[in-house]
This record gives structure tokens, sequence and C-alpha cells, in this order.
């Protein structure tokens, strides 16, 4: 019985200290337990507000009563009820005065605002646009030519949608800012001349970019239109231009499907089909890549051996393709359908290492395919590229630039902008009622 009696004086000596000290003790506010972040609040703030440029556009027009009242009520609106601010905006210089000059402000606080933060925005005029200068690829290292296959006596083949002309051109409106030289090759006469080594227009020859735009087919002057060129179906000729590409240390791009697939003349093959009802061609099936790599590998001439798997496939960008999409502007899809994949033997077989992977490498039941990828021959020194970019048709231009941008990775450099008066900066005090 005193046992019992001991045990319920304990418990309540400790349900009344309990108590006690639950009365008695000091809890922190609940904005000292979960704190509002102002200078975030202030800068997501000011962010929304310029989302359609409603900021940028009221920081130049504060003579305007109406836009200035209208400015105020959507920042009211847009904050907590027990959260004051403060909007100054500052007119920016470079006179080599003072730098910031308040133009105007507002605020809901009666007098100071005690503990608060704040957050910067830089708007510029509307009447004002930014210019970007890209590095030239090849301008202080030698080369920078970009050649773009144009050729009005060749047809394409696998570029469903578009004509070789179409695509060559959208090539140059994307890519010509960033060469020291691009140059159209018109027909199959200007592609014979820098074949054999004559520039077209006093261009440096050495370290050229060709970009082939007939797809899988390549274009052949009429002078190599016959023998030795023409053995195998016209795989001798695929030869000849892997050596030349080794030669010069030229990057190939093949724009889409399986390389070297077809040769094409308009008026040597004119009455020739590519079995697909298409004239002006001739089919050199696979034995055309596979001599295009020997080419450009220095071996002998030959033509047997696989070098592409035609299983459709799904292809991703690549991490270093998604991140030049974001730095030059350039949004193809990141999801892409590959048909003419390039097997991981080549690597070994003609002495070729990855450059970049524009796509990322399929693998399937331990075998490794490629199907968007620039190669570097030679383990050195580089003697010759080669984009292969095995998509289904129709070609999307966009990744063969992006290809290229993501391989060389020329700077864009931003103009500078120092203009009186085409920028001002807002900036946002915010405090809480009651101070901290």
């Amino acid at each position: 019985m005193l046992r019992t009696i001991e045990v319920l004086f304990v418990i309540i000596i400790l349900s009344g200290a309990f108590i006690a000290t639950s009365y008695l003790a000091v809890l922190p506010s609940p904005k000292e337990v979960s704190p509002i972040n102002l200078r975030r609040l202030s800068f997501t703030t000011l962010q929304m507000l310029d989302s359609d440029y409603d900021l940028g556009r009221v920081a130049f027009e504060t003579d305007d009563a109406y836009a200035w009242s209208r400015l105020q009520i959507a920042l009211s609106a847009a904050l907590p009820a027990n959260v004051v601010y403060n909007m100054t905006v500052y007119n920016v210089t470079d006179t080599g005065g003072q730098l910031y000059t308040k133009v105007a402000s507002f605020s809901n606080a009666d007098g100071l605002i005690g503990t608060s933060d704040v957050a910067t925005y830089t708007v510029a005029s509307s009447n004002v646009t930014f210019n970007y200068k890209a590095e030239k690829i090849g301008e202080y290292s030698g080369g920078g030519t970009l050649y773009i296959l144009n050729c009005s006596d060749a047809n394409g083949w696998w570029i469903t949608g578009y004509t070789a002309h179409s695509l060559a051109q959208e090539l140059y409106n994307l890519l010509s800012p960033y060469f020291v030289n691009t140059i159209m090759i018109q027909n199959t006469a200007q592609l014979g001349q820098i074949l054999g080594g004559s520039p077209l227009n006093g261009e440096i020859l050495q370290n050229a970019v060709i970009i082939n735009t007939c797809g899988e087919a390549v274009p052949i002057p009429t002078a190599y239109c016959t023998s030795p060129y023409s053995d195998n179906n016209y795989a001798r000729y695929s030869y000849f231009i892997g050596q030349k590409v080794n030669q010069y240390n030229w990057t190939w791009a093949s724009i889409v499907g399986y390389p070297f697939y077809y040769v094409t003349n308009t008026a040597v093959f004119s009455s020739t089909q590519n079995n697909w009802g298409i004239y002006g061609m001739q089919q050199t099936s696979g034995a055309g890549l596979v001599a295009f790599l020997r080419g450009l590998d220095n071996q002998a001439y030959g033509t047997s051996g696989t070098v592409v798997d035609s299983t459709a496939r799904q292809a991703t960008l690549s991490q270093a393709a998604l991140e030049a999409c974001n730095y030059y502007g350039i949004y193809p899809s990141s999801s892409q359908t590959a048909t003419r994949t390039v097997l991981e033997s080549v690597l070994a077989t003609y002495h070729l290492s990855v450059g970049i992977n524009v796509l990322n490498p399929i693998s399937v039941s331990g075998s490794t395919y490629y199907p968007g990828t620039l190669y570097n021959h030679g383990s050195t020194n580089v003697s010759g590229s080669f984009l292969a970019l095995g998509l289904t048709r129709t070609p999307d231009v966009r990744i063969t630039a992006l290809s290229l941008l993501s391989y060389y990775e020329p700077r864009v450099y931003a103009s500078e902008y120092t203009a009186t008066g085409t920028s001002r900066m807002v900036v946002l005090q915010l405090g809480l009622v009651g101070g901290s």
C-alpha cells in the first residue's frame, strides 16, 4: 500500500513539473522557427514582375503616373500582407561620375524599414538590341574554312522533305558566324577543284570542314566518274575522299542516314537511278563507307567488312550537346530515331577515337552502337575527322550545327552594353511588420 502511494506521489510531482515548465517556458515565435527568406522573396518578385518585360518598361516610364501606380498595385498583390517594401529605380551611367542615380521610388512603409533584406535587378531599355559576336573557328589556329555542298548537278537521298539547296542555306545561316570563311560549293566541278588541292577563292584548305547536304549520296565530279574511281560502283571514289580528309585534316560531315551509300552526278548518271526511282545516282552500298574509312586510315584499298547497323533505335542528346544547346541557342529534340548506327569496332579497326558523342552511345546485349559521333583519326595528332549522324529521315540540320559547335567550342561574346541611359537598376527592399 505504501509503495502504491509513493508511486502516485512521484507521478503527481513529475506531472506538476511538466505542466509548470510548459506554462513558464518561452517558445520562439513562428517566424524565428521558419523565417521568410526576404532576399529570395525580393528577387523572385522582381523576376515575376518582369516576366513579360512589364518591370523593364515601367522602369523607363517613371513619369507615367498610371503605369507607376499599376506597378505598385502589382507589387502589393504579389507580397504577403505582413511584408513592407521599398522599391527604388536607379539610372546606370558610365560617364565617370556617379554610377547610380536615383530616378524614382515608392514604399508602403510609414518610416524606415527595420530588419530587412534587398535584391537588385537590372533592366534594359526596349529600344536597345543586344549584339553577340562569335569567335571564329580556326581564327588563331589556322584554317577556319567551312565548305557546304550545294551542288546544282547532284541529287539528295534520305533528305525527305528538303532539297540539298534548302539544307545548305539553313546550315549557312546557322554556322557561317562561327567560321572565318563559309563557301557554298555550287557544283561538282568546284568540289573537284578542292579535292584537287586548289582553293576556290583564296581560302585555306587545311583544317576545313565539309558538310555534305545530299544525305546518303555524295556528289562526284565528272572528272572522277572514270576508272579507277569507278571501281566497285564508285567505292574507290569514297576511298579517295578518305585520303583527302586525312591529307588536309578535313572534317567530313554526313548529316543523316548511311554515309557514302550513293554517288550522285545528274549529268553522268542521267539514266541511272538509285533503285528507289531517283535518277542521277549510282548505288555504292556499304562498301562506300568501308572504303572511305580505309582511305582515312591510309590502309590499302578494300571494301570488305561491315561498319553500320540498320536497326532502328532511340537515341538521346548527350550531356555535352545539351549544354551546347543552351550556350549557342540551338534546340533540336533531345530524342531522335537512329537507323544507321556505327559499330564500335570501327574505333580499333580504323584507328579512330571519339572526338565527341553528340548522341549517347547505345548498348544492346553487350554491343555498343554510335548513333551520332564525331570521330578523330590519329593517336597523337589528329589527321582527319568524320561526323556520322546515323539518324532516320528527315534531317535536322540543327543537330549538324550543334555537333560541330560542341566539338570546336567557339566562344560567344556579348557586346559591351555601356550606352548612357539604357540600363536601370531596380532595388526592392523587403521587411516584416513588427521587425524581427
